[in-house]
């Protein structure tokens, strides 16, 4: 019965149709994962084509952040081992971004760690943005979290045009996983003498900086992770929001459970259920650019299959706190 129900979705929604929240999305569940990854895939090719779409990433700034997700490897209270450095060099950055464009890259982001990026090193990337703009042509993102709308401005007239910023995953869940005390008391000495303010931001935060983002003319990239002990009904709960949000561009990281953070004892997220999410996300929003995150090695062929689920997009380049 769940078979006969997604063929009729698929050309629904190819027709002009929205799946919304008061929607039955059990079809989503008792349908066969190969009939809903065909379904995902003729929505794919409707409307995203057979172009891949690849984001190249730089650490451009590394550990010691002041917040506290469970899954981050950067977070300064988790032990981790991660390297940790200052804003790279704007030389260093520039031929990473120069490489990834001589690879055929569609984009090229700088993704900071820490809850925003202010001051001197925000002044040095946007020197950096400002030559890379001068000098190639690869579309640019950013990455540098809890932003002010006149830093996503100033980000906009050097010639930044997409914003990444993740809700990560449910407003239920979200608690769970960035936890709202506050971490170690040397954190919050580091963090001030950064001249940051020591705070764990929460899932609102995140929605009040992927709108103020859009209002200031970016587009923005936003997804999550899954894997990270979240429901069903929370992978719904993200797949909805995102498209409330309107967002164009959706990564999805499957957890790699990191040693010395607190979700490190959690198993493997299953391949299917990797990829049923990433058709449940293709037949939520079917327009947007579903991208392949963390998590390839956990599906067979590094990920490939991914793109007969409906993922259209991916990440690549440097890896952040894992290897790839």
């Amino acid at each position: 019965m769940g078979n006969e129900r997604i063929t009729e979705l698929t050309q629904k929604i190819i027709a002009g149709y929205r799946v919304k929240r008061e929607d039955d999305c059990s079809i989503f569940f008792d349908t066969e994962l190969s009939v809903l990854q065909e379904g995902a895939h003729r929505l794919q090719k409707q409307f995203c084509g057979n172009h891949i779409d690849l984001c190249t990433i730089v650490n451009g700034r590394s550990g010691r952040c002041g917040e506290n997700c469970k899954y981050c490897a950067q977070a300064a209270c988790h032990k981790t081992g991660v390297d940790t450095y200052e804003f790279l060099p704007q030389e260093e950055i520039i031929a990473h971004a120069r490489a990834n464009q001589d690879a055929g890259a569609n984009r090229f982001s700088i993704v900071t760690s820490g809850g925003a990026l202010c001051g001197q090193e925000f002044e040095r990337a946007i020197d950096v943005y400002r030559e890379m703009r001068r000098t190639l042509s690869i579309d640019l993102c950013a990455s540098h979290g809890l932003l002010t709308r006149s830093q996503f401005r100033r980000l906009r007239e050097v010639g930044v045009t997409s914003y990444h910023h993740n809700i990560e995953t449910s407003r239920r869940f979200f608690p769970e996983i960035c936890t709202s005390h506050t971490c170690e008391d040397r954190i919050r000495t580091i963090r001030l003498a950064q001249s940051e303010i020591c705070t764990t931001h929460t899932y609102a935060d995140r929605i009040r900086t992927i709108k103020m983002a859009q209002s200031e003319g970016l587009c923005v990239c936003s997804g999550g992770i899954i894997g990270m002990g979240e429901t069903w009904e929370d992978r719904l709960d993200m797949a909805f929001a995102l498209q409330e949000l309107g967002i164009e561009s959706i990564p999805l990281n499957s957890l790699m459970a990191i040693q010395g953070t607190p979700l490190e004892h959690l198993a493997p997220i299953s391949g299917d259920d990797i990829l049923r999410t990433i058709a449940i996300f293709r037949f939520i929003n079917p327009t947007a650019n579903i991208r392949l995150g963390a998590g390839r090695k956990l599906l067979p062929e590094n990920g490939a299959t991914a793109f007969l689920s409906g993922a259209s997009a991916s990440i690549t380049g440097n890896m952040l706190t894992t290897s790839g």
